[in-house]
């Protein structure tokens, strides 16, 4: 499974303290080498969303793929 992050996803991840970045990226790690972790579709789109702690990814899938476009507070990763 091939990981591609946005621009955004990438600040994301440096806005966030370095041990619970490296949590969000083991998770990852984890779901793209299993399939394991609390990983929901979003209503109305072909977006998921990974929770991980406090945190969501949402990220798009396709065959052997994973595009990150964000990694944001769960206080902040439903907003419009």
């Amino acid at each position: 499974m091939k990981f591609l992050f946005t621009e955004a996803a990438r600040a994301d991840l440096r806005r966030i303290d370095r041990g619970q970045a490296m949590n969000i990226l083991l998770a990852l790690t984890r779901f793209g080498q299993t399939g394991e972790g609390d990983l929901k579709q979003l209503r109305g789109s072909k977006d998921f969303r990974l929770r991980v702690g406090d945190y969501r990814v949402r990220m798009r899938m396709s065959k052997d793929t994973i595009r990150i476009a964000q990694v944001k507070h769960r206080k902040e990763a439903y907003r419009d």
